[in-house]
């Protein structure tokens, strides 16, 4: 059958894409929407995880190395939901913006390459996106906002409401989409169950499209369709390939959008010949290191969410020509020091950094054409002068807490579930694979979505970027 629209996926990028095309699109216009996976509603998934073990709760629904993917190198994890509403149903919500200057890497700082688009392109749809998440975030912030945050600011705990008084809007409570007060959705239980958020405080595209976005009348859905590859003809998209129930089907349309994620996006790409010396490659993600604080005389309490805070301490300056910006979380998650008469007496933070992409971090095709194979060999040495600056200057940076001693991991974290590049937002062709409206540069019928478009890899949480950005693409349709 043929459609005005082609969709594949059904997660942040997919999602706002479709809304603000709904929204403009004639009553008449047609659109298939195909989802790999299948719909779990999130009480099945609640039910799931009571059925199983303490600690035996997994964050992903079948993104798993080996069944979807060939991970050539297994100590880098990657985390996704292959399901309805993709990865909103595993994600934290954090959701601080990217600052001015994370889209002029190289015209600030020179290293990296400048998105084609700066931060004022993006700010309308920042502030569309934070109104339709139900945003709850603080008054002042390090970034510019033309509009307030729809809900409060969480509580902030003992701990950052010292380092607030130090750094002023350089700590700020986290902006995130776990709701501070009871309103579109619950409020945030402090549970530290996020990944399922059993009160239903978190934004999903479940609990904020499913009833309605995915209900209207023009849309059709196809669940278990893992699209293989596009129909090209003399650089013209016609429609897709893709498998349901083990048999090859074919859909055509006017228009295709990639929403996938950033290795599925770049594989169908590649399945369908694309030659872009840049689809497939610069695969990335930050890069994180937990830090304990073990605090004399001085108990951390409060707070009302599992991530309370935001530390732009080491976020931007001119240092970022020579090593990596890094964004700090406050954690509020189940941790005690082992100590009588001490248990709250700690801190836990996070230290996430950005990262140059590497073209040797790449996604390949494999002898399965639904299964991709991952190489990533490693990380810039951006991220370990980074690390190495924060470790050489963390009592100082931290001076404001009365600290005995501070335990910082030696060791990154496999992964912060953020899968990035492959198919990068570039001026042209020969830097990059889509526009600065993400569609593809030599293949006009043809958006691809989602992170897969980051040039660079900023320290922030990505999830609001890639619905504002997706926003923006179904506005500036020609």
């Amino acid at each position: 059958m043929h459609y005005d629209l082609i969709v594949v996926g059904t997660g942040f990028a997919s999602s706002f894409f479709l809304k603000k095309y709904l929204e403009k699109a004639a009553p008449t216009v047609r659109v298939l929407v195909l989802e790999r996976g299948e719909y779990i509603p999130h009480q099945q998934r609640l039910q799931d995880a009571r059925s199983k073990p303490l600690g035996e709760v997994s964050y992903v629904s079948g993104g798993q190395a080996g069944v979807t993917y060939k991970n050539n190198t297994p100590e880098k994890a990657w985390i996704f939901d292959p399901s309805f509403g993709g990865s909103s149903n595993c994600w934290t919500g954090c959701t601080p913006r990217f600052m001015p200057n994370d889209f002029a890497l190289k015209s600030k700082y020179n290293v990296g390459i400048d998105w084609p688009i700066q931060y004022n392109d993006i700010e309308p749809y920042y502030c569309e996106t934070e109104d339709i998440m139900a945003i709850s975030g603080p008054e002042q912030t390090p970034y510019p906002m033309s509009k307030k945050y729809p809900q409060p600011a969480h509580e902030l705990s003992t701990v950052d409401k010292v380092l607030q008084r130090a750094y002023g809007e350089l700590y700020i409570s986290q902006p995130t989409a776990r709701s501070s007060i009871s309103n579109k959705r619950n409020k945030c239980c402090t549970s530290a169950i996020c990944h399922l958020c059993p009160v239903e405080a978190k934004f999903t595209i479940e609990n904020g499209f499913k009833k309605d976005l995915y209900n209207d009348s023009r849309l059709e859905i196809q669940y278990g369709a893992q699209v293989i590859q596009l129909d090209i003809q003399q650089n013209i998209v016609k429609g897709v390939q893709y498998r349901l129930q083990g048999k090859d089907k074919q859909a055509t349309a006017d228009l295709v959008a990639l929403g996938a994620n950033a290795i599925f996006n770049a594989h169908i790409l590649l399945n369908s010949g694309d030659t872009n010396v840049h689809t497939g490659k610069n695969l990335s993600e930050q890069v994180g290191y937990y830090g304990y604080f073990d605090l004399k005389d001085f108990q951390n309490v409060g707070g009302s969410s599992i991530i309370t805070a935001n530390g732009f301490m080491l976020y931007d300056g001119a240092f970022r020509s020579e090593r990596a910006a890094c964004i700090i979380e406050s954690h509020n998650d189940v941790f005690i020091r082992y100590e009588q008469g001490k248990w709250r007496n700690i801190a836990k933070f996070k230290f996430v950094f950005e990262d140059i992409p590497q073209a040797i971090n790449v996604v390949e095709r494999s002898t399965d054409p639904v299964v991709p194979q991952l190489t990533y060999k490693a990380h810039s040495d951006y991220v370990a002068k980074g690390y190495n600056h924060l470790k050489s200057n963390i009592e100082t940076l931290f001076g404001s807490l009365p600290i005995e001693n501070i335990y910082l991991d030696d060791k990154y974290q496999p992964s912060e579930a953020h899968i990035l590049g492959t198919a990068r937002m570039s001026k042209d062709a020969t830097s990059g694979v889509v526009d600065h409206n993400l569609v593809h540069h030599q293949y006009r019928n043809l958006l691809v979505l989602g992170g897969s478009s980051f040039p660079t890899i900023t320290p922030s949480n990505p999830s609001l970027t890639i619905a504002a950005l997706s926003l923006r693409a179904a506005d500036h349709l020609q």
